[in-house]
């Protein structure tokens, strides 16, 4: 006769298993206690929220999320506090049921940077990923074999942009220099890596966008175009921005400012001219131009503030601002700044009081109330 359990961790066959209450024996389960340094864990597993109090002296259990899977790493802590880079001693997947849109965030209370969870579910849904589709295993293997997020980015764009014009590998040393000069870079990229999955519906996990959207690469392409532009290397900067515009179907000039947390859905044909600048947290759909006009060698681009949402096919040219949670209606013409959470739409573009929603660059709206059209408050 065995004894009902907790939570239990079983150790078989090299292999870490986390497993729910059961009947079992202390000879081949080992049940989750109190350990000599406890980190606290809040996972969300069919439906119900359970405290895990995991690791034992200096051995540190840290567990996640992936699309399908429960995922346990087994890392050893090294002695100095505020270490960044755990080495990994095995990893495992445990089935079971839980929220397919389950944050991919974990939350260890240990000393690591937020965005080290995003590389580390990334990693965990490639293996995952391989494991079902072993024609990607190539593919795959460029982020199971890279060290960090930002060397599995490299070798991601360096393959897509890949062209007898310039070597991979010395295409590979520009951008790993701009990524040890410029942090930023990781961290913008791990931002829109985020923003993907949090606003496309069509986009259950990490690894969709980091492989496959053309969007997020080519804003990632755009970020290493903008640091080349900004350290003295402007015709390197130019042959990313053509390749680029090959290869994803985007016209971005590297002079160009981006923030973090941007989503560019579809890509197709988006245009982003010399002096425009967009700052953080802005969705923009594909078709979009942000243009300038006349040829004056001054600001001559928008600005797109925060929370911005800009439907398919709109146009926006000139020195103008489009306001801090404001929606730009799909097909519109804008050439005149647009307040702050005010709809914009038309042709040339009506300004509507209120964006329908406090965030639409979140939220995704692009519907229009009945009647709002016919109410506008001035065309601009």
């Amino acid at each position: 006769m065995g004894q009902k359990t907790g939570w239990c961790v079983r150790w078989r066959q090299g292999q870490l298993k986390l497993l729910p209450p059961c009947w079992t024996t202390a000879q081949r389960h080992f049940p989750i206690r109190r350990p000599n340094a406890i980190l606290i864990f809040s996972i969300k597993i069919a439906r119900q929220y359970i405290l895990l109090l995991l690791g034992q002296s200096q051995q540190i259990f840290t567990i996640y999320f992936a699309k399908s899977a429960v995922v346990i790493k087994y890392i050893f802590a090294r002695e100095t506090a505020g270490y960044n880079e755990p080495a990994i001693r095995r990893r495992c997947f445990v089935n079971a049921p839980i929220d397919e849109k389950a944050s991919v965030l974990l939350r260890t209370g240990a000393p690591l940077p937020a965005e080290d969870a995003v590389w580390t579910v990334l990693q965990a849904e490639a293996e995952q990923a391989r494991s079902g589709e072993a024609a990607l295993a190539p593919l795959y293997d460029s982020i199971l074999g890279a060290p960090t997020f930002e060397s599995a980015l490299i070798d991601t764009l360096v393959a897509r942009l890949g062209h007898n014009s310039i070597a991979a590998p010395t295409l590979r040393a520009k951008f790993r220099t701009a990524a040890e000069a410029d942090p930023a870079i990781g961290a913008a990229g791990r931002a829109d890596l985020k923003a993907v999955v949090e606003r496309d519906p069509a986009s259950g996990r990490l690894l969709e966008p980091f492989l496959f959207f053309k969007g997020f690469a080519a804003i990632q392409t755009h970020r290493f175009a903008h640091w080349m532009w900004a350290n003295g290397r402007p015709d390197l900067a130019r042959y990313l921005q053509s390749r680029s515009s090959e290869v994803f179907q985007t016209d971005i000039h590297p002079g160009a400012e981006f923030g973090r947390g941007l989503f560019l859905d579809h890509a197709t044909g988006f245009v982003a001219g010399e002096t425009v600048v967009i700052e953080d947290d802005v969705s923009i759909l594909h078709g979009v131009t942000l243009g300038g006009t006349g040829n004056q060698k001054t600001d001559r681009h928008p600005t797109v503030r925060t929370g911005v949402l800009v439907g398919a096919g709109a146009i926006i040219l000139g020195d103008i601002e489009i306001g801090a949670f404001s929606k730009i209606a799909s097909g519109s013409f804008v050439t005149q700044s647009v307040p702050p959470r005010c709809t914009a739409v038309g042709v040339p573009a009506r300004i509507i009081e209120g964006a329908g929603s406090t965030n639409p660059a979140q939220s995704m709206d692009q519907h229009l109330a009945l009647g709002t059209y016919e109410s506008f408050t001035y065309v601009i």
